[in-house]
């Protein structure tokens, strides 16, 4: 697997495990609020708005082939209600965990004499990640781990009954909202009936009229 390019330490997301030493067992917890990064959840349905504040809890520990990496992440998410599209907030907690590799050891920790030779199974490689001088990059695992704790279909209640599929009203603002029904052939004659002049229906009355007549005669 291709390493990502030069990380930057200076980047609120990238975490620096040089206090480890490569000692299996040492162990390291951290605590960051960092700002949200842009498109940080389930685009167009519901997402942390870019800069929000997200509090971070870590734990480092240091493992023969890298750096297990554990943690919970904390924020608030905003979005829609799909039923009503009611604006809706809820509080976020993310948990994830993830092995950053050294780039000079197999998955069962041995050393690799010549890192740049295909000495790991290249599939293996690709499901990989890897630390880059001692340091990794939270942000792709972090992201992934928000969009797997935020609901597909946020609702603002998990009862809400949505709008009314004739005129759009929110029905949780009127229980007692309705439509009266309406047969739809008497609709039609209705429209035939008011369509039609006052000179029309006279004619039509006095046809109708003349008609009932020859009959009963």
């Amino acid at each position: 697997m291709a390493l990502n390019a030069r990380l930057d330490h200076r980047k609120p997301l990238v975490f620096d495990t040089h206090e480890l030493g490569r000692r299996p067992g040492a162990l390291q917890r951290l605590t960051r609020t960092v700002d949200a990064p842009r498109d940080f959840g389930i685009q167009g349905v519901i997402e942390v708005p870019e800069g929000a504040p997200v509090e971070l809890e870590l734990r480092l520990e240091s493992v023969m082939e890298g750096v297990l990496v554990t943690g919970t992440a904390r924020a608030s998410a905003e979005g829609e209600c799909v039923r009503c599209l009611e604006p809706l907030g809820l509080e976020l907690e993310a948990d994830f965990q993830e092995m950053f590799s050294y780039p000079d050891a197999d998955d069962r920790g041995r050393v690799i004499a010549d890192p740049d030779k295909n000495a790991v199974d290249a599939e293996d490689d690709e499901d990989r990640l890897f630390l880059e001088d001692g340091l990794f990059d939270l942000e792709p695992l972090l992201r992934d781990a928000v969009v797997l704790a935020l609901p597909m279909q946020p609702v603002c209640q998990d009862d809400c009954p949505g709008l009314c599929s004739e005129c759009g009203a929110r029905l949780a603002d009127d229980p007692d909202h309705h439509h009266d029904a309406v047969d739809i052939r008497w609709a039609a004659l209705q429209g035939l009936a008011d369509s039609l002049e006052p000179g029309d229906k006279d004619e039509k009355s006095g046809a109708e009229a003349g008609v009932d007549e020859k009959q009963e005669k």
